[in-house]
């Protein structure tokens, strides 16, 4: 069993020290899971705007697959495939219309790919999303373009590959935001010049949506007595998925996944309790990462899952173990969906008896 391979030496660790067997205890398994009941939670959106760029997703031609003008607080989150039959580049273009320089602060990023393995894109993009908070500036002078990266003009994208990636930046001047696909040789202003918007896929997975983090909260501090519980992310039944509008053609779009959403959790716990966290993804195969935060200090990136680049096809079974926290501490908890990914994913609490472990083998840890 893919769940007990990968947790049993903490297992075994909270077995020496509690005289527990926590799975035989517990019984964890994906129809437990189900039918345990929802942890109350509230949810806020914040934040800036997010444009998403996930339509087409397989591209098929040179031309724009997203584009929107926005100013302060933004998120960009594309994902797109080379659907041709030959070399591309996939780039994203800033263009400043007004009067005065625009300055483009870029706070974090992670970039995925080019790759024909679509779990292992999405998860690095997510993973150097999570571990990277390095600040840089773009300018664009009045009536110019400058690229939002640089990097991403020297990747050379092949027939079938993805690239996915997750930018926030603040610009103090309404900016022109472009992402598009291009052959690798092409001048990038003058393809911009005549470049087409291309026509959505069937999935319409693309647009602006006002509100790129969401904050769900505890509506009361849960304790060891209640049980395990369950917090339900992504699902558009208790998470529901946010709406927004295609700026290209006006039309009203469901971002279905969540995909570019930053979700911090914060669930209060009562003192004395020790807790076990584990994330179970129940929509399918799932390749992604979680940040944590933990007593105002440590700061942790995991993988889920880690030791293997994805789990879920049996979703009653796969969990990842993120660790062991004392009640009543500061713990935040960083979620974003993955690209490539299936959602929804639910979080599990569980009493545990004795001591506080955060898996050391698992952790990156942020400077």
């Amino acid at each position: 069993m893919v769940w007990l391979r990968k947790i049993l030496p903490v297992f075994m660790l909270l077995l020496s020290m509690n005289g527990i067997s926590f799975a035989a205890e517990y019984k964890l398994t994906g129809q437990d899971v189900l039918n345990l009941p929802e942890w109350p939670v509230s949810s806020t959106a914040f934040g800036g705007k997010l444009l998403l760029s996930d339509s087409p997703e397989m591209v098929p031609a040179d031309g724009i697959t997203y584009q929107d003008t926005v100013s302060g607080e933004a998120r960009l989150f594309f994902h797109h495939v080379n659907d041709t039959a030959v070399l591309k580049k996939v780039i994203v273009l800033l263009e400043n219309q007004g009067s005065e320089t625009a300055n483009i602060t870029v706070v974090r990023y992670g970039l995925g790919g080019p790759s024909l393995d679509y779990l292992r894109v999405g998860k690095d993009a997510q993973m150097q999303y999570l571990k990277n908070d390095n600040l840089y500036l773009v300018e664009v002078l009045p009536n110019s373009h400058k690229l939002l990266d640089t990097q991403l003009d020297q990747l050379v994208v092949e027939p079938g590959m993805l690239v996915n990636g997750i930018y926030d930046f603040k610009a103090d001047q309404p900016i022109k935001v472009s992402v598009m696909m291009l052959p690798v040789d092409a001048d990038i202003e003058t393809f911009a010049a005549t470049a087409r918007v291309l026509p959505a896929d069937q999935h319409r997975l693309r647009g602006t949506f006002d509100g790129k983090d969401r904050l769900i909260t505890g509506k009361k501090a849960y304790t060891s007595k209640e049980g395990m519980v369950v917090v339900t992310l992504a699902d558009n039944e208790i998470d529901r998925y946010v709406t927004g509008i295609d700026a290209t053609d006006g039309s009203k779009v469901l971002n279905y996944g969540n995909y570019g959403i930053v979700y911090k959790l914060y669930l209060p716990t009562t003192y004395q309790d020790h807790i076990a966290y584990y994330l179970n993804p129940r929509g399918g195969v799932y390749a992604g990462g979680i940040g944590l935060k933990y007593r105002h200090q440590y700061q942790y990136a995991l993988e889920t899952p880690s030791g293997q680049l994805c789990f879920g096809e049996n979703k009653t079974t796969d969990f990842e173990h993120l660790g062991v926290y004392e009640g009543g501490q500061s713990l935040w908890l960083t979620f974003s969906p993955p690209g490539a990914s299936n959602l929804p994913v639910k979080l599990v609490l569980v009493p545990q008896e004795g001591i506080s472990l955060i898996p050391e083998e698992k952790q990156a840890k942020i400077n």
